[in-house]
């Protein structure tokens, strides 16, 4: 499975890492700091031509270059990555960012928690949730 992680905090992508390297599914995870990397590698241009497209995408809100909402927005009226699925994770707590990220399209969002162990368990249960349980759409071309 590749894992598309949009995030700048250098502390929840070592979190994110050591969350799936427990696990007990094949996964690739690939990193972006930035919503601009984010929409290159999603339409594999430039640096990202090589990349594969991801089965799913973990996305941070509050990104430098184009924000999360942006980056959701963009990523759900193209008709190309529309249908991959998009789980916000974020700090924020805000009624506005869950209403605009669902309205918006997001398939899911959840608030990142602060302690260690729970970050841990709920990256795993994203894992869990979408590669185990969930039947994902076809990439184009297969």
């Amino acid at each position: 499975m590749e894992i598309l992680l949009v995030e700048d905090s250098p502390a929840d992508v070592a979190l994110t890492q050591e969350a799936l390297q427990d696990s007990k599914l094949r996964n690739n995870l690939h990193v972006v700091t930035d919503g601009e990397a984010a929409m290159a590698f999603l339409r594999q241009s430039g640096d990202y031509a090589s990349k594969p497209r991801p089965d799913l995408i973990l996305l941070d809100l509050n990104l430098p270059k184009k924000n999360g909402r942006e980056v959701l927005a963009e990523i759900k009226t193209d008709p190309v990555l529309q249908l991959i699925p998009i789980v916000i994770m974020t700090v924020s707590q805000d009624e506005r960012d869950i209403l605009e990220s669902y309205r918006l399209h997001a398939n899911c969002y959840i608030r990142k928690p602060v302690k260690f162990a729970e970050f841990i368990e709920i990256v795993k249960s994203i894992e869990s949730f979408w590669f185990s349980i969930v039947t994902l759409p076809p990439k184009p071309g297969s």
